[in-house]
């Protein structure tokens, strides 16, 4: 058993009751956001890229919760000197967390930390997805990412049971891009994120779940706070 949360934006909470880890934690700031950061409780935080609207909560739950980060080398290092555990890992490669292993793969989008004041931009690495494998189920967050031939080799090399696939368009691939990519994939389960949450990338997930459906596959809309289990 596996529960998944879905917590608004990209971010995303996997538990089996004794193990936790979560996705890209962006709440504070996040309006469509109904829990606390406060409230996590995981033993690991991962990372698919430095954007604030990824990495916002990274650094307070990590410290909260003693958990280690887990990012891209770059990003990973920027992390450590917050004063977290960090693990570092890079594309294509597998780290074995005792109870899941984990695989990164890339994505096409940019990565960088942004500091307005400075007027500076920290590099942090290449953007990435990554593949869990846990519980017996394998579950692809694709990050933030366009769509990219090499999906179909991710969906021909893995039985991906759940796949988190951005659907906000103008910072990343749209719905209809994005329903491709689900058939590319071959996931059993295709759910949307990095949607709605602004108004720049407001989309309909009902709509998107439609163009799944017309290309025979499961998609399922959540709402922030939302959970559904893998058997």
């Amino acid at each position: 058993m596996l529960k998944v949360e879905y917590h608004g934006h990209s971010c995303v909470q996997l538990s089996d009751g004794e193990h936790s880890l979560i996705i890209d934690p962006f709440l504070t700031d996040n309006p469509a956001a109904v829990a606390d950061p406060d409230s996590i409780r995981v033993q690991h935080v991962l990372l698919t890229h430095a954007h604030t609207d990824h990495i916002q909560n990274a650094v307070q739950i990590a410290k909260a919760n003693d958990a280690t980060l887990i990012a891209i080398h770059e990003l990973a290092t920027y992390m450590s000197w917050q004063g977290i555990k960090t693990k570092d890992m890079n594309i294509g490669g597998k780290l074995s967390l005792g109870f899941a292993e984990l695989q990164m793969v890339q994505a096409f989008h940019s990565s960088g930390i942004i500091d307005h004041g400075k007027q500076e931009i920290v590099y942090a690495g290449m953007p990435a997805g990554f593949i869990i494998r846990w519980n017996g189920h394998t579950i692809l967050h694709a990050g933030d990412t366009n769509l990219f031939l090499d999906m179909k080799l991710i969906g021909e090399r893995n039985a991906i049971d759940l796949a988190f696939l951005p659907i906000g368009d103008l910072f990343t691939m749209g719905p209809e891009d994005a329903a491709v990519a689900a058939e590319w994939l071959r996931a059993k389960l295709v759910v949307p994120v990095h949607y709605d949450t602004f108004e720049l990338i407001r989309q309909d997930g009902g709509a998107f779940v439609d163009l799944l459906q017309a290309r025979g596959i499961e998609g399922k809309a959540l709402r922030p706070g939302e959970q559904i289990t893998l058997d």
